[in-house]
């Protein structure tokens, strides 16, 4: 009886979703935005004193700065939520411009242009201080057409106005077509937002999270998805092998991979990738002194960091060290993290 009445309700329930799906369209994969609920950040959960362009802490959004400082974090929504953010958040990015300047905004890269064309809606839960002067900031739509490819479009400039409050902020846009123009590797489409051309040195801070871009013009509630989804999403682009303190109560970190004695002095380490990358990644690694430690044979060597090897792909690498390890060739061995400065990650980014 009691398993007929779950069938029974089981039932109801796809019925009921089945409903909404009808009513309200494809409900999965319709945000372009990778980590738009800023819950990954793999490099690092906050920066300080920093200058120009690059990806510093939450994954999938790079500042693109040619003047000012700043400092950036993730940080947790506070417990039992707060106003104007809907409960179901609980991480968002802060970028303080601590010196503003021209072209300093924060963007995310989204691959393959031919998705920027059109109309699109733009959305995202944002606070924080405008520069005083200005008493704004900006956002704006950029086509890149990769290497070879034609040249950048940039499509409409809107202000956008904070509070201390959080707010959700809706931007419709009309993308130009990309008829007619030479695609290369590496495009993408990207919005930024802050400071653009004249601008002054006010500070300023963003606090935003919920990004959200879609296609057409009418604005839906923000796709959420889980960790290992949207994880699985960045790693596309960037990959934290292993860093000092992801071991079991912050100790010391085991590098997956096998670890090798090709010969007396050449110490190779192949690593295969949770998720293949968008193309051959680069090596990121420690550039300081005893940050790894390989054990083999009842011995063991300290090493600085690790070389890129020309044998990779989307899917693994080699990397090697030929400076501090000597040994027997053939033995094998595992690879540890010793001090705070050892970490080992992938870059593969648009």
């Amino acid at each position: 009886m009691s398993l007929a009445r779950d069938i029974a309700d089981l039932g109801a329930v796809t019925s009921r979703l089945d409903t909404v799906g009808a009513s309200s369209g494809t409900l999965s994969n319709r945000n372009l935005v990778i980590n738009g609920s800023m819950i990954i950040s793999q490099r690092s959960t906050s920066v300080s004193s920093q200058t120009g362009s690059g990806y510093k802490t939450v994954d999938r959004f790079r500042v693109n700065a040619s003047g000012g400082t700043y400092n950036q974090s993730q940080q947790t929504v506070t417990v039992g939520g707060e106003t104007g953010l809907p409960t179901e958040f609980t991480k968002f990015l802060r970028h303080e411009c601590t010196s503003g300047n021209d072209n300093h905004l924060l963007m995310t890269r989204i691959e393959d242009v031919a998705k920027f064309q059109g109309n699109m809606v733009l959305t995202f839960y944002a606070k924080g201080s405008n520069p005083s002067t200005l008493g704004k900031l900006s956002v704006k739509f950029h086509q890149n057409f990769g290497s070879g490819g034609s040249s950048d479009v940039y499509t409409t400039v809107q202000d956008l106005t904070l509070t201390s409050t959080w707010q959700r902020f809706t931007f419709n846009v009309t993308m130009a077509s990309i008829s007619g123009k030479t695609v290369g590797n590496g495009n993408y489409g990207s919005f930024l937002i802050g400071q653009d051309t004249n601008a002054s040195t006010d500070a300023w801070t963003l606090d935003i999270t919920g990004v959200q871009l879609e296609v057409g013009d009418t604005a839906t509630d923000f796709e959420h998805r889980s960790y290992g989804d949207e994880l699985q999403r960045c790693e596309r682009y960037y990959q934290r092998i292993v860093k000092h303190g992801d071991g079991s109560g912050g100790a010391n970190s085991i590098l997956g991979g096998s670890a090798l004695m090709y010969s007396s002095s050449y110490l190779s380490v192949t690593v295969t990738f949770r998720t293949p990358m968008r193309t051959f990644p680069t090596l990121v690694s420690a550039n300081s002194s005893g940050c790894f430690k390989f054990y083999r044979n009842n011995a063991n060597d300290t090493f600085d960091d690790f070389t890129q090897a020309g044998s990779r792909t989307p899917y693994a690498m080699e990397m090697y060290n030929t400076t501090d390890v000597s040994g027997t060739a053939g033995h094998g061995g595992f690879i540890e993290t010793v001090n705070s400065n050892a970490e080992v990650h992938l870059d593969a980014e648009l």
